[in-house]
């Protein structure tokens, strides 16, 4: 065999070991996707606690099913009633409906203060005595809720408190008709003023009158125009911040026999038409929230407060 011959065999012999041989790994292809990184669960909301006690077993299902006409928490949202306030509560009556509810959500770390007639003086109504007792017994009746509440009596014709800038927040729920019926509505604001600590709330809810209803009006329904409560605050040194439409009922016309008493929970006329006026439900009412300026002007009353309340019911 010549070289050349021998040469070739040679090559022949390299290819065919080279065609035997497994190609090289395609290393892309090979290296596994990386692992898919699940997405982080985001922390569920804190619970409000203001949900919890709406629901709890202190309260009756009469009171609940008021829920739906008083939206508490919706309410005390809008008044910014913290866990941490000292509030007043402005005679929460027999029935205490409020008071179930702020006096647990502010018993561990606020304090709320609730603030009713002194019945001492012989002139004073029956109904605030009636009243004082059914309060006082719904309070014992429940020491793990209604312990810490401290309940003030204050004189009805020349109202106090508490010490003078003591106060977050004060609240009165469809209380200002009667402080009008009696003639001293403004001392009651000037009153809350008073309490409250430079920069704290008041909270009104009140049955709201259409506009242009006289003060003699409201004596005979119950119903106050939005222009004279703030004209009652403001005349008191407060600044209105901000109004609510969250306890508006449109479907009450203000016009009942024997004004808003015809409404539930009343229901004056006993079973006269009640299926009537349960089908309105309670009064329409005006939400307002107010504030106690935190700087005074000179000679400490608030700057740019009117001098007097609105004269037009």
């Amino acid at each position: 065999m010549n070289i050349r011959t021998g040469l070739a065999l040679a090559i022949v012999a390299a290819l065919a070991a080279c065609s035997n041989e497994a190609p090289p790994a395609d290393t892309a292809a090979a290296t596994p996707p990386p692992a898919e990184t699940a997405p982080v669960a985001a922390p569920a909301p804190a619970a409000d606690p203001i949900d919890a006690i709406l629901a709890g077993t202190h309260r009756s299902d009469e009171n609940k099913a008021r829920d739906q006409y008083r939206h508490p928490k919706e309410t005390l949202a809008f008044f910014g009633i913290a866990p941490t306030m000292t509030v007043v509560e402005v005679t929460p009556g027999g029935g205490a409906w409020y008071t179930e509810i702020l006096a647990p959500y502010l018993r561990d770390a606020g304090k709320l203060v609730a603030v009713t007639w002194d019945t001492s003086a012989p002139d004073a109504p029956g109904y605030y005595a009636r009243n004082n007792e059914q309060l006082k017994a719904k309070l014992a009746a429940d020491a793990a809720l209604y312990d810490k509440v401290d309940l003030r009596l204050f004189d009805a014709k020349a109202p106090n408190f508490g010490d003078a800038n003591s106060a977050d927040a004060v609240v009165t729920f469809r209380n200002v008709h009667n402080w009008t019926m009696a003639g001293n509505d403004g001392d009651y604001f000037k009153a809350f003023f008073d309490v409250l600590k430079p920069g704290g709330v008041l909270g009104v809810v009140e049955h709201r009158a259409n506009p242009g209803t006289t003060v003699e009006q409201t004596k005979e329904s119950g119903y106050l125009t939005e222009d004279y409560v703030i004209g009652l605050a403001t005349a008191a040194g407060f600044v209105l911040e901000e109004k609510s439409e969250v306890n508006a009922n449109p479907k009450d016309t203000k016009d009942h026999p024997e004004g808003v008493w015809t409404l539930p929970p009343s229901y004056a006329l006993k079973d006269v038409d009640r299926e009537k006026y349960a089908a309105i439900g309670e009064s329409d009412r005006m939400t307002l929230r107010f504030r106690k300026p935190s700087e005074m002007a000179d000679g400490g009353e608030a700057a740019d407060a009117p001098a007097q309340p609105a004269t037009g019911g």
